[in-house]
């Protein structure tokens, strides 16, 4: 595994096919407030790219050209979350994408644990690592640790996509995984504009 970090946006020899993993390291959960300060992406390859963002501009045009690339199938965990975050600093709107958190909620039906722990123990049958979860992502340089926790969160996408694929087509829900990931930039759009908490289907 090899792990490159990059100052404020990708080279723009980057190459990473026809889908990447993507996910991204912020200051808090509150989209509004806390800043984005790392993207990472791997192309399944076993190698890690890490962005740090330049927060005062979010000038970082060839990473923004991968996120909206449409022939670029972007995988993430938990993908509503990220989509925002890149919406809201970078003013991208990020598709197509594809995420391994609604899939699973579609076909692991037979249990509510569907972090990213979670699905690579049972899936992939190996452990993840959270203890950098709660990190200082806005540090000038990223520790061995925070570089390798921000990796290990993209480098098993691929693989996971490829397995909960399989069990979505078993259980005859591929289209509806499909329509929901359709609907992301929609319930992004929501989150940002106050209806985060709010289910507007409800009676």
């Amino acid at each position: 595994m090899a792990i490159a970090v990059h100052k404020n946006d990708l080279p723009a020899s980057l190459d990473f096919g026809s889908s990447v993993a993507v996910d991204s390291e912020t200051l808090g959960l509150n989209t509004l407030r806390d800043k984005l300060c790392v993207v990472q992406l791997s192309a399944g390859d076993g190698d890690a790219h890490l962005v740090q963002l330049d927060r005062s501009s979010y000038d970082c045009p060839n990473l923004k050209a991968v996120l909206t690339d449409p022939a670029v199938l972007k995988i993430f965990h938990f993908a509503r979350f990220d989509v925002a975050a890149f919406r809201h600093y970078l003013r991208i709107d990020t598709t197509p994408v594809y995420c391994t958190k609604i899939a699973s909620k579609l076909v692991r039906t037979y249990t509510d644990r569907h972090g990213l722990k979670d699905l690579c123990r049972e899936i992939l049958d190996m452990d993840m690592s959270k203890q950098q979860q709660s990190s200082d992502w806005g540090a000038e340089t990223l520790s061995q640790a925070q570089q390798e926790y921000a990796a290990a969160d993209v480098l098993h996408l691929h693989q996971l996509q490829a397995r909960v694929d399989e069990m979505l087509a078993r259980e005859g829900r591929t289209e509806m995984a499909q329509r929901c990931f359709d609907f992301l930039p929609s319930r992004v759009a929501l989150d940002l504009a106050g209806w985060s908490e709010v289910d507007i289907f409800a009676h």
